[in-house]
């Protein structure tokens, strides 16, 4: 036991430093996204996340958003269960001939106007898996698309300034 207390000691710290909780760019990009959703949407923006058949690599993603240092429900945009109550559909992964059917009837729920978005690579254009017997490839293969979103996974930040990009080229 006093063997590992030594080893404890005499390592000393090896981890990284914590980056500060506060980052400016985040900000800035909340506040425009904030003002516009007031503008167009009466002060909230929600959004159904569908997973297509992806490796949960975007969903860690787009979790993140919700964590305390992104806290993306302060700028008025939040996550909801139900496509009926969804603004935007952010769909992740390639879509597997499984979820096709499930995909084309969420679409379908989901009230006009709405905007989809193709997150991640395999959602933009198939990424390694493309078409097959499993595979219908990309998201604009089954439902139609308003904006892609390459990347794998795309970061946090990028997904929130694609969504202002979105909402200034419908605006």
């Amino acid at each position: 036991m006093f063997s590992l207390f030594k080893k404890i000691f005499t390592t000393g710290i090896v981890t990284e430093n914590v980056k500060a909780a506060y980052d400016q760019e985040l900000e800035t990009f909340g506040v425009e996204i904030k003002r516009r959703i007031d503008q167009n949407f009466s002060g909230s923006l929600a959004i159904r996340q569908v997973d297509a058949g992806s490796c949960n690599g975007c969903e860690l993603e787009i979790h993140a958003l919700n964590n305390p240092f992104y806290d993306v429900e302060r700028f008025g945009i939040h996550f909801v269960a139900s496509p009926r109550h969804a603004d935007i559909l952010l769909v992740t992964g390639v879509v597997s001939r499984h979820m096709q059917t499930a995909l084309l009837r969420t679409y379908d729920a989901t009230p006009n106007p709405k905007w989809v978005i193709a997150m991640g690579d395999c959602a933009s254009c198939g990424g390694e898996f493309g078409i097959s017997y499993a595979s219908c490839g990309a998201v604009s293969n089954v439902i139609p698309v308003d904006m892609t979103i390459a990347g794998c996974p795309p970061t946090p930040l990028v997904l929130l300034k694609n969504l202002l990009v979105l909402m200034e080229k419908q605006k």
